[in-house]
């Protein structure tokens, strides 16, 4: 007699063998090389804050876990790319209670509070930071110069304050290129801001290892091409545009590319599969948005930089431009799917 259990489901029956995990697992590797220059060019400081935004992330992930019956998820990996994320988008000798607490903000409140993977509304690694950026404005602009002598035999005080004492920074603090356009009229060379030679948080070093681990994603089809591309797109066009008409005045499209977390946001926290649109169309409106977003606050705003709040604002109006753009099913109208 036949006894064994026949399972029956909905298609696709035949899926390939692609998993969260090992979607996941190759976002991380991607972030790497990247990961691994902050360090080179910022030392012990980068790494102490890499590592902390990291495990600050896994941990809060698994305690809450835990604490509500549930399985724990952090073998999906999702956690330590947003304590990478986290960790590349704050300065090298942040301190590290504020970074810990980062962390728990991104997971708890970023993630875990929609629902955990698959629900969350915002990228969370934005979220914490943003939260970190409302509560700690001057740490979180305290700017550290790269390259120093001493990056891997000392490491800055500032990173072991205590928690509500104002951090002290060794060595001299340095304005990020973008800041010092801004106030200054200070204009970096393109190649600095290309290989990261340049002060900053940890992510805005490298634009060109960031670039090569969106195109390693890309190509093994991990991450959605339009997205990244219709953002920088957007910003080179509108400041080309603004450049053109006065280039005394506005910088040029290159250094808006470059320079600041521009290269980081559109191709690792844009891009994030929950937040952002499903349409071809969609995803193409979504990065010109975001774009359009980053060049205003960057030009007109009372920040230097932008990407931030432009790619939280796109994670907020992602909803409605796939309601606006949808697919039609084959035998309906638009209006009927």
């Amino acid at each position: 007699m036949f006894k064994q259990t026949l399972h029956i489901s909905t298609s696709p029956h035949l899926v390939k063998g692609t998993s969260v995990e090992i979607i996941m697992r190759n976002v991380v590797w991607a972030m790497l090389p990247a990961a691994a220059f902050s360090v080179y060019v910022f030392g012990w400081n980068a790494a102490l804050v890499l590592i902390t935004s990291t495990l600050s992330c896994v941990l809060t992930e698994h305690v809450l876990c835990r604490l509500s019956k549930k399985r724990s998820t952090v073998s999906d990996w999702s956690a330590i790319i947003t304590g990478l994320l986290l960790g590349l988008t704050l300065p090298p000798t942040f301190p590290l209670w504020m970074t810990f607490l980062g962390g728990v903000i991104a997971i708890s409140v970023g993630k875990f509070l929609f629902g955990g993977l698959g629900y969350n509304v915002f990228n969370p690694a934005l979220v914490g930071r943003a939260v970190l950026q409302g509560a700690f404005p001057v740490a979180i602009t305290t700017w550290y110069d790269g390259f120093a002598a001493d990056r891997f035999t000392t490491i800055n005080s500032s990173l072991f304050a205590a928690p509500f004492m104002k951090p002290m920074v060794d060595g001299v603090s340095g304005a990020t290129p973008l800041s010092a356009f801004k106030f200054d009229g200070v204009v970096t060379d393109t190649a600095d801001l290309a290989f990261g030679f340049v002060s900053g948080s940890a992510g805005e070093t490298s634009a060109i290892l960031i670039l090569l681990g969106g195109v390693y994603l890309a190509l093994r089809n991990f991450m959605n091409w339009r997205i990244p591309v219709s953002i920088l797109a957007t910003v080179f066009i509108l400041s080309g545009i603004f450049y053109w008409i006065d280039p005394s005045k506005y910088p040029s499209p290159l250094f808006m590319l470059f320079s600041g977390g521009l290269m980081l946001g559109a191709v690792f926290m844009a891009t994030d599969m929950v937040a952002s649109p499903i349409t071809k169309w969609g995803v193409i409106l979504y990065g010109a948005i975001i774009g359009t977003l980053i060049v205003v606050i960057r030009i007109w705003g009372g920040l230097p930089e932008g990407v931030m709040y432009a790619i939280l604002l796109g994670n907020a109006i992602s909803p409605h431009i796939d309601r606006l753009i949808r697919y039609r099913v084959y035998g309906t109208s638009l209006k009927s799917s």
